[in-house]
């Protein structure tokens, strides 16, 4: 697998997409206020997805294992750690090289077979939203919410950082617990994350989150 097949890359996390995504926020045509208004009405009054979002919300670290569905059937696998707020990193299975590591204000993709990184900040991206330290249905943030018998969809974005990119989280409503999340990027595709042998109030190492700015050139006005 190389750089392009990781999730982030899906969500415009290249440094020639990411430059596009920007263009895209600012030159796009954003969806009718009413849309979102009614949106987020309809999420306001929704008991059941409230309380997943508080629940998920509580849930300060989490761990475990993922597969990974990219917008061409392609598949990869890997453990997952995320400590809210901002703060995830991904390691793929080998043979890939790739590691994602969020430290609460970059995202840092690396490729430890050629030993480089690319790094964003984590407010333009739409794991800003999946880490953030609260999940507010009354916000303009929420584009929809879906109740069935046997899954919770609450669908999350903003225009003005993310162009028309959106995640969407899906949870169990019994359990409340996170079965996976679906990035669709500024072209209309998917990449979808399950996780499952997830377990959460881990304590982590201050390393596992560590982003390597002493190896990747031109990063001081990253780390501030």
């Amino acid at each position: 697998m190389n750089h392009s097949d990781t999730f982030l890359d899906r969500f415009t996390l290249t440094r020639r997409h990411m430059l596009g995504a920007l263009a895209v926020a600012a030159a796009s045509t954003a969806l009718p206020f009413n849309v979102f208004a009614q949106a987020a009405a309809a999420a306001s009054t929704s008991g059941t997805a409230q309380a997943i979002a508080d629940h998920f919300s509580s849930v300060g670290t989490m761990q475990g294992e993922f597969v990974q569905f990219g917008p061409k059937g392609e598949q990869t696998g890997g453990k997952f750690f995320i400590q809210r707020p901002g703060k995830l990193r991904f390691n793929y299975d080998d043979p890939s090289p790739i590691r994602v590591i969020a430290d609460g204000k970059n995202v840092a993709i690396g490729n430890m077979k050629l030993k480089t990184w690319d790094l964003y900040p984590l407010s333009k991206t739409p794991l800003s939203l999946l880490l953030a330290q609260k999940i507010d249905l009354s916000a303009g943030s929420v584009k929809s919410v879906k109740e069935e018998s046997d899954l919770t969809t609450i669908a999350l974005g903003n225009n003005t950082v993310f162009g028309n990119s959106t995640i969407t989280m899906m949870f169990d409503p019994k359990t409340y617990d996170l079965r996976q999340w679906t990035i669709t990027d500024n072209q209309g595709k998917d990449t979808s994350v399950m996780v499952f042998n997830v377990k959460t109030g881990v304590q982590f190492d201050d390393k596992v989150f560590k982003v390597p700015y002493e190896v990747i050139p031109g990063t001081a006005a990253y780390r501030d």
